[in-house]
């Protein structure tokens, strides 16, 4: 029992120790990935892994949880200060529980949702007729105008005044652009609609501020905490107190049962994290750094969706360069030189999902590890001489070798025991 992990299963211990070179040597730049700190970490790993803690502090249905509700305690606390919040469940394990947990607070099977279509950028949980969203909901989509590639506000509202949704969803994985909620409560009241965002990758702009804040107008809001935030995985659920107790019995006992106590323990340390100056500074510099990196590709003859980027991440259209390279084809060669992205449809693709036309790739991952504009335009040529030359391995090894002495510059994790 007190042997370590090493003694216990080197197999393991070799299967991280790979993935830690691959991370170190590697630009890590898919979006909704991110480097949690080692004291996230630790305590993730810790002590607080053993105990089993259904129900909420004070109310526990197992003895033996009075550090479990501190833990807890800290972590709501943290959680509400930081963002400013009457309410936050931090039990859910994952952003898809979270939405689930809202839906099943708020709605009957067969109500209406409104929101974004995971074709141009919205979630699975969004409505995606693969997901139970769009099984037991009845589900309209809106979308971006295809010219601007950006949301139509007013095409928002002819779809909110045509199908009166119980409740709107605001938010996005793949979407470049800002929010505005105001504009979004003014639809949601027009019909008397909740009004949900979905936060997981711009929760760490908005703590950081530099993202417009969906506090003063959503009823409900669920983010992620890994991501911008840069927590451990997991998830969270905001709203206003009038709320609150509806949420809670949906989390507990209506889709969970034992909380992940050390996995709260490891939000509540990246709470604390996020409430101190430093990641502010961060915030901001992983917009500069995505604003650069989507100048330079701009330069370097790609075109992005919308035009650019306001937030953390973009899409870049491939048909535009490359009109016989998938998004599917690119990220692998892109890997081949050291460069980590992922496949991504873009608006009205005429690929399928598993092919699609685009990539999406953000800098959160990067700036991290202390990158800055300068940068960014070494990965924009990097990405660019890879997919020039991606029928040529000679040369994509070449640019992996740049990769790797850049990221050199760079390290993460220097000191980890395996």
């Amino acid at each position: 029992m007190d042997k370590l992990l090493g003694e216990v299963d080197p197999q393991i211990v070799e299967i991280a120790a790979k993935d830690l070179k691959r991370q170190q040597d590697a630009l890590m730049l898919i979006p909704s990935e991110n480097y949690a700190s080692r004291a996230v970490m630790e305590i993730q790993g810790s002590i607080l892994a053993n105990k089993y803690a259904e129900g909420y502090p004070g109310e526990r249905y197992y003895n033996g949880c009075q550090f479990m509700d501190e833990v807890e305690s800290v972590a709501i606390e943290r959680a509400k200060a930081l963002f400013g919040v009457e309410h936050v469940n931090v039990q859910p394990h994952a952003g898809s529980q979270a939405n689930m947990a809202v839906y099943h607070a708020l709605l009957e099977p067969g109500d209406t949702i409104l929101a974004m279509s995971l074709s141009h950028g919205g979630h699975l949980t969004h409505g995606d007729k693969v997901n139970f969203s769009g099984r037991y909901y009845n589900v309209a989509a809106y979308g971006v105008d295809s010219e601007t590639e950006r949301i139509d506000m007013a095409a928002v509202s002819r779809l909110a005044t045509e199908h009166r949704p119980k409740l709107i969803v605001v938010g996005a994985t793949a979407y470049p652009r800002h929010f505005d909620f105001a504009a979004w409560r003014e639809v949601a009241d027009a019909v008397g609609a909740y009004l949900l965002a979905d936060i997981a990758h711009i929760a760490g702009l908005i703590a950081g501020g530099v993202h417009p804040d969906p506090v003063p107008y959503c009823d409900v809001i669920t983010t992620t905490t890994h991501k911008t935030l840069r927590g451990p995985r997991g998830a969270m659920i905001m709203c206003k107190s009038e709320y609150a107790d509806q949420i809670d019995r949906a989390v507990f006992p209506g889709l969970q049962g034992g909380p992940f106590l050390h996995t709260i323990a490891a939000r509540a340390v990246a709470f604390k994290e996020a409430s101190q100056p430093d990641f502010k500074t961060y915030q901001a510099q992983v917009v500069k750094n995505a604003k650069a990196l989507a100048a330079r590709l701009i330069e370097n003859g790609f075109r992005l969706v919308s035009g650019g980027t306001d937030n953390h991440l973009m899409l870049m259209d491939l048909t535009s360069k490359y009109e016989k390279l998938s998004g599917r084809q690119a990220a692998d060669h892109l890997e081949d030189a050291g460069i980590i992205v992922n496949k991504n449809t873009i608006p009205f693709d005429k690929r399928k999902p598993r092919t699609t036309s685009g990539i999406r790739l953000g800098t959160p991952m990067i700036t991290t590890r202390g990158m800055k504009e300068d940068e960014m335009v070494l990965v924009a040529d990097f990405m660019t001489e890879a997919l020039e030359n991606r029928q040529k391995s000679a040369i994509k090894r070449q640019i992996r070798e740049k990769v790797k002495t850049l990221c050199s510059q760079f390290p993460i994790y220097e000191y980890l025991n395996y």
